[in-house]
């Protein structure tokens, strides 16, 4: 089953980061119809992102979200981290309990080792990766796959 709650709450932070710079007011309401996300999904990632100082948010009528930290602060890193829960990028299968070969008594383990290197690499990039970045890229449409000329 496919996980979009990073690329959706990316959508989202993305979406404040822009209203911010052109003076709008970002709500959960046209966070959900612009990421076309139900509802429940956009208040569920609204709870990290809040939690982890990604998000400031006022209630009431004339309520908003806004960035809890400049722009150039929050990495992709940060938006990954909390909204993930510690789900891992790759998960392994359980042990055989009854090994029948060297494969079969030896690939859990080795590829608990190559998911975490996998998983540390994509971290890695996040990281590398500001919102204010992205920000740029999207305006200028920008294509960060140096492959793909």
């Amino acid at each position: 089953m496919l996980d979009y709650r990073f690329p959706t709450a990316l959508q989202m932070v993305l979406s404040v980061a822009m209203s911010e710079e052109q003076g709008k007011r970002s709500t959960s309401n046209t966070l959900g119809n612009g990421a076309e996300a139900n509802p429940s999904l956009i208040r569920k990632l609204m709870v990290p992102l809040t939690r982890e100082g990604i998000f400031v948010t006022t209630l009431g009528r004339t309520g908003s979200i806004h960035l809890a930290r400049p722009a150039e602060e929050i990495t992709l890193c940060d938006i990954y981290m909390a909204v993930s829960h510690e789900k891992k990028l790759l998960n392994s299968r359980p042990d055989v309990k009854k090994p029948c070969c060297v494969v079969s008594a030896n690939v859990c383990w080795y590829f608990k080792q190559i998911a975490e290197e996998a998983e540390q690499a994509s971290l890695q990039v996040l990281a590398k990766h500001t919102v204010a970045d992205a920000l740029i890229a999207l305006k200028q449409g920008k294509d960060l796959n140096p492959l793909s000329d």
